[in-house]
């Protein structure tokens, strides 16, 4: 099985909660080894174009070659998934500066 740590952007079937469809987009992972070890799980946040409409809590992507990711984008803390790893496809990495942000972000809504 594949494993993919914290802070990988990946290319997964993202759910949506508001139509009964799956697209491939990019997403950033945020569980721990762990997950992906016992269940075969990973959780994800969704990564979205910047020309979308912005979301408070949206962080931007600021190195999109290090991310895998062809255009401005930012990763949205408020949809987190749970996908299959099977499914998922490594494309890059999150910028340090930019992970220590989605972590704070996630960390507040946690609490």
């Amino acid at each position: 099985m594949q494993s993919f740590e914290a802070g990988a952007v990946i290319k997964v079937p993202f759910p949506y909660t508001d139509r009964p469809v799956r697209e491939y987009r990019p997403a950033l992972v945020v569980s721990s080894g762990s997950l992906a070890e016992q269940h075969g799980l990973l959780w994800v946040l969704m990564i979205t174009s910047m020309a979308n409409r912005a979301w408070p809590d949206d962080v931007p992507v600021s190195k999109l070659s290090q991310a895998g990711l062809p255009s401005p984008s930012v990763v949205r803390t408020a949809k987190i998934a749970t996908i299959e790893i099977k499914e998922a496809e490594w494309i890059g990495t999150l910028p340090a500066e930019d992970w220590i942000e989605v972590l704070r972000l996630v960390r507040d809504r946690l609490a």
